[in-house]
């Protein structure tokens, strides 16, 4: 709930339903993904997160505000995975193919891949953004990370240390790198409302295909957005 540019973002209500529950509904359609926990703070002010995710059944794990990859560690400690996918409160419209597809990936390669993203080399809008990774790369990951910048954004370490980790990178069929889909401004959430009115009525289960479709129709929606500087990780 501590955003600096959009307070609150995650329970935004877009249709009079917060980001957080779509982009719940969406991770529930990941067809290799079997448990889905929100790792959240021990702030007061994300109580009404923990109170929605009660709500809507779903796991949660409180832990440090500033310490994420702490937190991350400590959320598969008590809810013990091989695999970890992560993904992000900003991202509501996440496509769960994508998900499935570093998933599989890893999944494939997990002899020899350590993680999977689509983040390194950029091809997919952002808010797609998917990293998968084992837990045993988080857990070197927590013993060695000690730097305020790794310790705050999960996974920098991971990817910065490619003599400790395999590292691979999947990529779109066609580069979509220029489309802005994260909820991080008041304008990247008026985007992402007009795409939900869009598509959600008659389409639920709607892909990143279509939204790109509907930029198409409504070109003039990527304007709304791209001024916006995505904060550096």
């Amino acid at each position: 709930m501590g955003s600096t540019r959009l307070p609150g973002k995650v329970l935004q209500p877009i249709m009079q339903r917060p980001l957080l529950g779509y982009l719940i509904e969406r991770v529930r359609r990941i067809q290799t993904m079997h448990t889905l926990i929100i790792a959240t703070t021990t702030h007061s002010q994300d109580d009404v997160i923990a109170s929605f995710c009660e709500k809507e059944k779903v796991n949660i794990y409180r832990g440090h505000e500033h310490n994420v990859l702490d937190r991350y560690y400590k959320t598969c400690c008590e809810y013990p995975a091989d695999i970890i996918v992560r993904l992000t409160g900003d991202c509501p419209l996440i496509d769960p193919a994508i998900v499935d597809q570093a998933l599989n990936l890893l999944l494939k390669k997990s002899a020899s891949l350590d993680y999977v993203s689509n983040t390194q080399l950029r091809t997919f809008p952002r808010g797609m953004d998917v990293e998968a990774f084992n837990f045993s790369t988080l857990e070197s990951a927590h013993h060695k990370a000690t730097s305020k910048f790794d310790l705050e954004h999960v996974t920098p370490f991971i990817y910065k240390h490619p003599d400790l980790f395999h590292l691979a990178n999947f990529v779109h069929m066609r580069s979509a790198a220029n489309y802005r889909l994260t909820v991080d401004t008041p304008e990247d959430f008026l985007l992402v409302s007009k795409i939900f009115e869009t598509i959600y009525p008659t389409n639920r289960n709607f892909t990143l295909a279509d939204i790109l479709n509907v930029f198409k129709t409504h070109p003039q929606w990527k304007k709304i957005n791209a001024h916006v500087k995505q904060k550096k990780v």
